[in-house]
C-alpha cells in the first residue's frame, strides 16, 4: 500500500488486505521516525565500526570490548559481536610467517663448535644468536637478537623490515660495542643464509670472533634466547 499510495486511493487499497485506513496512517507514522531502540542500536555500530577500524580490522568482539570500555561505553560481548554481524564485520587473520631463515642455500657453513655445550664459566666466552619475528603498530618486523651464554642476557639486537645479513650484522656491531670489543669470542648460530653470507663471515674475521654454526637446520638457538628474555 505504501510503494503505491501516489496511484491508488487509500480505501481502495485497504479493502484488498482487509485493513483499516487508520491502522494504514499509523504505519506510515511510525515508518517515518525512529525507535529509541534503533536510535542506541545505530550508536552502537558506528562505535564499533571505528573502534574496528582502528584495529586495522584485526581485532574481534573480545578486543573490540576492551577499547570501547577504555573510552567509556559499557557493552557485553554479545551485544559487540551482534553488531559486528550486522555490518558484516570479520577480524582479518594476521598473515603467518614462515621459517625465518633460509637454510637452504650453497653458502659456505661453518662447523659446529658449540656442540650443544650452552654452558659458559665466564662472560664474553660464548655468545649465541637467532632471528624471530614480531608484530607492531607499524607491522610485521624481524628481530635478530644475541645473547651471552653466561649470564644468559642480551648483549645485542637489531630490528628490521627485511631478514638481511645486515640485520645479524647491526646486532653483532651493537654486542662487540657493548662488550667492549672481545676478542675470541664463539658465537653461535643456525644455518640461516644471513649468517653464512660473506659480509657476516667477513664482520667475524674483522673483529676476531669465532664462528659456530648448527649442523641440522632445525638445532636453532631460539629456545636459549626465550629463556633469556623471561629470565
Amino acid at each position: 500500500m505504501h510503494n503505491h499510495a501516489d496511484e491508488f486511493k487509500i480505501t481502495t487499497m485497504s479493502r484488498v488486505p482487509g485493513v483499516s485506513r487508520s491502522g494504514f496512517y499509523r504505519f506510515r507514522q511510525r515508518a517515518g521516525k525512529s525507535t529509541k531502540r534503533q536510535q542506541q542500536r545505530m550508536v552502537l555500530d558506528k562505535l564499533v565500526a571505528e573502534a574496528f577500524a582502528a584495529q586495522k580490522m584485526r581485532a574481534g568482539s573480545p578486543r573490540l570490548v576492551l577499547d570501547l570500555c577504555d573510552q567509556g561505553y559499557s557493552y557485553d560481548r554479545t551485544t559487540v559481536a551482534a553488531s559486528m554481524q550486522r555490518q558484516n564485520l570479520r577480524a582479518r587473520a594476521a598473515r603467518k610467517y614462515k621459517a625465518t631463515t633460509n637454510s637452504k642455500h650453497h653458502l659456505p657453513v661453518k662447523p659446529n663448535l658449540l656442540a650443544q655445550d650452552f654452558s659458559a664459566s665466564a662472560p664474553n666466552q660464548k655468545w649465541v644468536s637467532d632471528i624471530t619475528y614480531l608484530w607492531t603498530d607499524e607491522g610485521w618486523l624481524y628481530l635478530a637478537v644475541i645473547i651471552d651464554l653466561f649470564s644468559r642476557r642480551v648483549v645485542g639486537w637489531s630490528m628490521a623490515e627485511r631478514m638481511t645479513a645486515q640485520l645479524v650484522c647491526e646486532a653483532l656491531q651493537m654486542a662487540l660495542w657493548r662488550r667492549k670489543m672481545p676478542k675470541g669470542v664463539m658465537l653461535h648460530s643456525d644455518r640461516g643464509s644471513q649468517y653464512c653470507s660473506g659480509a657476516y663471515q667477513n664482520f667475524m674475521t674483522k673483529y676476531q670472533l669465532v664462528c659456530s654454526i648448527a649442523v641440522k637446520a632445525t638445532a636453532t638457538t631460539m629456545p636459549v634466547l626465550k629463556a633469556s628474555f623471561t629470565a
